[in-house]
């Protein structure tokens, strides 16, 4: 199973100002953890796709350029991209140069998203929000099969024997699926035979447990080899020495960030009772100590079959210092002994 870190590029709140903290500033801080990652020997780094205020990164494959020629082994991919709202054809020339960049470490993560604000912005209409991901999707996929394009469809003008250049490492850019519960998702996903992430952020892990079932069986039915496939999760996930004192530290600054979003949302305020119970073992929250993560991560990877877990580690923008903490703690403690009891 490999073991990575996923981001937003969540920025921190003033306390006093009330103002967000310069995207420059967290940008090159992220580089720092990226890094830091890399010299663990962490396996993957992914990066979302926002346009908000309180979110620093709009373009993952910019920030994956730049941490391509800074680090030697991590895979560096998007988490996710918002491939309703972006050309397939630019999308996939921008990952194949990080491709080439990084030496053939870049992936290119595709999903709806879960904002909005993409649509407007680039002049797309959300009632053609399922027509955008099906037509796109398809188009993503035939050009990392092909150099040369011919192609027609509805929201994009036609590819009349065209080349789409620079092509990927090996020619080929691995395509991930990324969804939230939607077994619609699930199902495509797995009749396309494309690797799976599913963000699991609330509740418990074991509801989810039918969405894994479906995509095996859609795969298998599909006749895609099943030695082959691919699953993960994203979670989100803080780590500290104590288990106690990072949770009460932490608790506030995730509290914060889950409130800015849910009152656009309709939300309830989130409650310590909330935060409480995911912690748990049941619960979809990794944050505590590494013996506590250990014990969690290996547990869901039990359940569903992992080949990848992604803590997704920025929620609320705790301080630099702590991240840098909380990604040590997970690339020297947490994933060296999960490494080692699954290869019990």
């Amino acid at each position: 199973m490999e073991l990575g870190i996923s981001m937003f590029g969540d920025l921190r709140v003033d306390p006093i100002t009330n103002k967000f903290q310069p995207a420059q500033q967290r940008l090159g801080e992220i580089i720092e953890e990226i890094k830091l990652m890399d010299e663990l020997g962490l396996d993957y780094f992914g990066i979302g796709e926002h346009h908000r205020p309180d979110y620093a990164v709009s373009s993952p494959e910019i920030l994956l350029a730049a941490a391509a020629v800074v680090t030697k082994n991590i895979k560096l991919g998007s988490a996710v991209s918002v491939l309703s709202s972006s050309d397939p054809v630019k999308l996939y020339q921008n990952f194949a140069m990080v491709d080439l960049l990084s030496n053939g470490r870049a992936e290119l993560m595709a999903g709806r998203g879960s904002f909005i604000e993409s649509f407007p912005l680039f002049g797309y209409n959300l009632d053609d929000y399922n027509g955008l991901f099906t037509e796109k999707l398809e188009l993503l996929l035939k050009i990392n099969q092909q150099q040369t394009i011919t192609w027609n469809g509805k929201f994009r003008a036609p590819l009349n024997n065209q080349q789409v250049l620079p092509r990927a490492v090996n020619d080929h850019l691995p395509i991930w699926i990324a969804v939230g519960g939607t077994p619609e998702s699930v199902v495509r996903a797995g009749v396309l035979g494309l690797p799976l992430m599913i963000a699991i952020i609330g509740g418990s892990p074991a509801q989810f447990n039918p969405l894994f079932d479906l995509y095996r069986s859609e795969y298998k039915k599909a006749g895609h080899d099943l030695a082959k496939l691919q699953v993960g999760i994203h979670a989100h996930a803080f780590f500290g020495e104590n288990s106690d004192e990072i949770a009460a530290e932490y608790y506030p600054v995730y509290a914060g960030q889950m409130d800015r979003i849910g009152r656009s949302r309709g939300w309830s305020p989130y409650t310590k009772y909330q935060f409480d119970y995911g912690r748990q073992k049941e619960g979809a929250l990794f944050v505590g100590d590494a013996a506590q993560a250990i014990d969690k991560i290996l547990y869901v990877q039990e359940m569903f079959g992992l080949t990848r877990f992604a803590a997704h580690m920025d929620i609320g923008a705790p301080s630099h210092k702590d991240m840098m903490k909380s990604i040590e703690i997970f690339g020297t403690k947490i994933a060296p002994k999960v490494r080692e009891a699954l290869k019990k």
